[in-house]
């Protein structure tokens, strides 16, 4: 979300100024569309229909915003009612209507997209590069059809409902980010791979700042004093 407001003050340094009202509080956190039929959750976030029933698929659905659980959540009747109500501006082509057909408007406005595209154009001139050396250990890539952004239960949900009878021999992405971890290794049962050693999470056991052949040496000393 952070990039579509710097996105968006970069347009209006082009010449794009917007003089109407603010849609952002029209605009889904999901897909950052006009909400579709907005339903609002029991922590107080507003989503597209859709997009919530996204949240909802993981064995245990947490907020897209803030990570709550989510349990219940009720029809925004007053929000859709007044987008319904508020007319705004289309930033490409300039036509006015409401915000309910903004959204079938803009996927087919020529003009929007090329406002959209000016936009990322000059963010990604202003952002200095980004260079981390620590890899990332909370979301990872499906290895069989490189579906992203899965956290570690996620993972084995998405591997084990879609993948099951895929025999291909592939590389356990989360092991693979692990210090120890060998990117090129591949698991001969990737399933009972994943239900022996990734039914708890790494971050409960693993200090990530120690090497190898420490974490050997401390498993061994906490035997012994286990005796």
């Amino acid at each position: 979300m952070a990039m579509f407001g710097g996105l968006d003050s970069a347009l209006k340094k082009k010449g794009f100024a917007d003089s109407e009202r603010d849609v952002s509080e029209f605009v889904c956190p999901v897909c950052l569309e006009i909400f579709d039929r907005p339903v609002t959750t029991q922590c107080g976030h507003t989503f597209c229909q859709s997009c919530l029933q996204e949240c909802l698929r993981p064995q245990k659905p947490v907020c897209a915003v803030c990570r709550a659980t989510l349990g219940k959540w009720a029809k925004a009747t007053e929000l859709e009612i007044l987008i319904h109500n508020t007319v705004s501006t289309c930033k490409g082509c300039r036509a006015e209507m409401c915000l309910s057909l903004m959204r079938s408007h803009t996927a087919a406005c020529f003009k929007y997209q090329e406002y959209i595209d000016e936009g990322v154009k000059t963010t990604a001139r202003s952002q200095p590069p980004v260079v981390s050396s620590v890899p990332n250990r909370f979301t990872f890539s499906c290895p069989y059809c490189n579906f992203q952004n899965l956290d570690q239960d996620g993972l084995v949900e998405h591997c084990t409902s879609l993948h099951s009878r895929d025999a291909r021999q592939v590389v356990c992405p989360i092991c693979a980010s692990m210090p120890w971890g060998d990117p090129n290794y591949r698991s001969a049962d990737f399933f009972q791979h994943l239900k022996i050693r990734h039914t708890f999470s790494y971050d409960t056991y693993v200090d990530y700042a120690t090497d190898e052949q420490t974490m050997i040496q401390e498993a061994l000393q906490r035997s012994l004093m286990d005796n």
